[in-house]
Formats: C-alpha cells, sequence, structure tokens
C-alpha cells in the first residue's frame, strides 16, 4: 500500500506540474499541455479502475484549487453544481476509466494507448455536454449550441488526445512490466 500512494501520490504532482507547462492556447479557449493527463492514466493502468477515478477525483479537486472555477454564465446553484459535476467529478474522474479498458484488452502494448484514447474521450464528451447544457450562451452567432460545444472543446482535447496518446506508447512496456507483477 505504501508504494501505491507514493507512486500515485507522485503522478498527482507531475500531472499539476505537466498542466502548467502549457503548449499553446488554443483558438476558441481551452489550452493544450504536455500530456498532463498521462501520470493519472498510468495511475489506472497501474492500479485499476476503482483507484485511477479516486486519483482523477484528487486530481479534480488539485485543479479546482489551483486554477479556480471559472464563473459559468448560471443563476442557480444547481447549475453551477452541474458545472462541477461535468467540468471537474466526472471529466477527471472518468480518467480512471483506463484502467478498465486496460484490463479489457488483451494485447497489452495496444490497451495502453487504447485505453488512455477511451478515457480522454470520456473527458471530452463530460466537456461537451457540460458545454451544450451551461456554456452555450457564449456559443457565436448562428452557431448551434452542440456545434459550439464541439468545435471548443475539441480544439483543444484533440491535441491532448494525441499527444497523451503518443506519450503513452513510450510508457508502456514500464505500466506492462508493472502490471504483471501486481
Amino acid at each position: 500500500m505504501t508504494k501505491k500512494l507514493t507512486v500515485t501520490g507522485v503522478m498527482l504532482a507531475l500531472s499539476v506540474v505537466l498542466s502548467l507547462i502549457r503548449l499553446f492556447d488554443a483558438p476558441f479557449g481551452g489550452s493544450v499541455t504536455l500530456g498532463s493527463m498521462l501520470p493519472v492514466i498510468t495511475v489506472a493502468l497501474l492500479y485499476g479502475m476503482r483507484w485511477g477515478i479516486l486519483s482523477g477525483l484528487v486530481y479534480a479537486a488539485l485543479n479546482m484549487l489551483l486554477t479556480g472555477i471559472p464563473a459559468p454564465p448560471v443563476a442557480d446553484a444547481a447549475s453551477y453544481c452541474l458545472v462541477i459535476l461535468l467540468d471537474y467529478v466526472l471529466a477527471f474522474g472518468g480518467l480512471g476509466l483506463a484502467g478498465g479498458i486496460y484490463r479489457l484488452l488483451p494485447k497489452k502494448a495496444f490497451a495502453v494507448p487504447v485505453a488512455a484514447i477511451v478515457a480522454i474521450a470520456f473527458r471530452f464528451l463530460c466537456h461537451f455536454l457540460s458545454g451544450i447544457l451551461i456554456w452555450s450562451v457564449y456559443a457565436w452567432e448562428g452557431v448551434g449550441a452542440a456545434w459550439y460545444s464541439f468545435l471548443y472543446n475539441g480544439s483543444y482535447m484533440l491535441f491532448e488526445l494525441i499527444i497523451t496518446a503518443v506519450l503513452s506508447v513510450f510508457v508502456a512496456k514500464w505500466i506492462i512490466k508493472e502490471t504483471l507483477i501486481h
């Protein structure tokens, strides 16, 4: 348990540091980091989906504490809670899904990047829904809520997905070796 907690703590710290290294700001909003989700996904791959979800939730809390929560264009507490649920709790907690996907796929070298892609796609889905339900008031004139949310979130999440998937290939051998030990 000591090793598990230590590795998780180091990975969460690495995620925070990597989230501060912005490669660029996306044209509509959001930013592209140097693979800040990969350490959280790695925790899920190493220790399973439940531990990965918990780690994602801790990362969400750290993210909210360090960067703040942007003020959503809502008038009621329920909508504000929906933003926190979709854009933080589910989006970052969902990175832990990588652990479940990894366990399902037989070819582990293939499973590492696929699990990362599925987890990030889930994060995109959470942000996409939030964009439709809450943030669509910022949609450009003549652009529907779904299209606006897709463009806004896709403009940075696609790059995050590509960077994380590529980097995951480089750590796959270590992850596979570590998961065989457990």
